[in-house]
């Protein structure tokens, strides 16, 4: 029973240094929060819109919840702003590789290269989300209607929407 609560106690010293670390020397995309002081599991974090992309402009918030056996297993994102994304489900659930589940992809998707590694941080999971904005993948989306957008007309209704969430998310903060 030791060695759980070991593996866990490793976790939360890595979030707890990492999340130091961010607070001493932000990052330019985005900011990071606790949610509740001293709780290190659960990450409140502001993405900027990447310039020159739809998205810029746009102020994201969303939650990143790691899980007690972080780093061995993944974190969850899930944004709390609106967004129209490929890769992001309606209901804000960010559906990216490194946040999958260690090991082979069942449907043969992703390899197992793609998936989740306890080598990455908070950092690395925001920081491909954030590259996900400018280059989603629409072969296997979270939110299908905007997969189809995205394919049929990016430059049309597809940025309109996008434009939507970032006026929305200015109005939110």
């Amino acid at each position: 029973m030791a060695a759980p609560i070991h593996r866990q106690a490793q976790g939360l010293l890595l979030l707890r240094r990492e999340f130091e670390r961010l607070t001493k020397d932000p990052d330019n995309g985005f900011s990071a929060g606790l949610v509740n002081d001293d709780d290190y599991l659960n990450w409140e974090v502001i993405i900027i819109g990447p310039p020159d992309t739809f998205y810029e402009g746009g102020w994201f918030k969303a939650l990143l919840t790691f899980p007690p056996e972080y780093p061995q297993r993944p974190p969850k994102m899930k944004f709390v702003s609106r967004m129209w994304h490929p890769n992001i489900s309606k209901e804000g659930d960010v559906c990216i590789s490194i946040l999958h589940e260690p090991g082979e992809d069942n449907w043969g998707y992703e390899s197992a290269a793609e998936r989740w590694k306890p080598v990455h941080s908070a950092t690395t999971i925001i920081v491909s989300v954030i590259s996900m904005l400018s280059e989603g993948n629409d072969e296997s989306p979270a939110n299908v209607d905007a997969a189809v957008q995205w394919r049929k007309d990016y430059n049309g209704e597809y940025k309109k929407r996008v434009r939507e969430t970032v006026r929305w998310s200015q109005e939110e903060l």
